[in-house]
């Protein structure tokens, strides 16, 4: 029994924005042709450091999260006052 050999496919990544009532007839040809489909998971909101241009921490967000939402947040005036603080704890 000889067996035949599946070519190798090259395949690219892209992103296609498509309205929502296309959605289920562009997924239907995209498996047609033998497109593999994955949703896109939404990111996370992120504030960015101007300077860098790197994104926050998580830590860093949550302060910020906390302080949009109206918990407690402690104000510090210095480092030493902050390293008082951290001690204390």
């Amino acid at each position: 029994m000889i067996g035949t050999a599946t070519p190798s496919v090259s395949r690219d990544t892209f992103t296609l924005t498509v309205p929502k009532a296309d959605v289920s007839l562009s997924k239907s040809i995209a498996m047609k042709m033998g497109c593999k489909i994955e949703r896109k998971r939404s990111a996370k909101p992120r504030l960015y450091d101007p300077e860098t241009g790197d994104s926050l921490n998580d830590a860093t967000m949550k302060v910020i999260e906390d302080a949009r939402k109206g918990k407690d947040v402690i104000e510090v005036g210095s480092m030493d006052e902050y390293l008082e603080l951290v001690k204390n704890l």
